[in-house]
């Protein structure tokens, strides 16, 4: 396995410091830490022991959330179709994003 990249996508800026959008990229090396670049006037890079540390403080209860860039190569969560930053938003806010409802079968 490699280090695997994403962006930091925020839907809302609760502090009004970062604004929305893409406000950082970051890099899950394979141990599990991260560095995370900020995006915008003042970038700074800060490194992590993991990305759940960052979603604690950074977002938001869902309100920033992560998207994976390069998936090729990345393992669905055990018993899931979801990769893990899918699952961690689930948790975090209780819907999906980047998966189409299920179907609903009719009579």
């Amino acid at each position: 396995m490699k280090p695997q990249t994403f962006e930091l996508v925020r839907y809302t800026d609760i502090s009004g410091v970062s604004g929305t959008g893409i406000v950082a990229e970051g890099c899950v090396f394979t141990d599990g830490s991260v560095a995370l670049r900020w995006h915008g006037p003042n970038p700074s890079t800060a490194v992590w022991p993991d990305l759940d540390s960052i979603l604690a403080v950074h977002g938001h209860c869902g309100a920033t959330v992560v998207r994976w860039l390069d998936v090729s190569e990345m393992e669905p969560v055990p018993g899931t179709d979801l990769l893990p930053g899918e699952v961690a938003h689930i948790l975090a806010t209780g819907r999906h994003t980047h998966h189409h409802p299920p179907a609903v079968a009719t009579a």
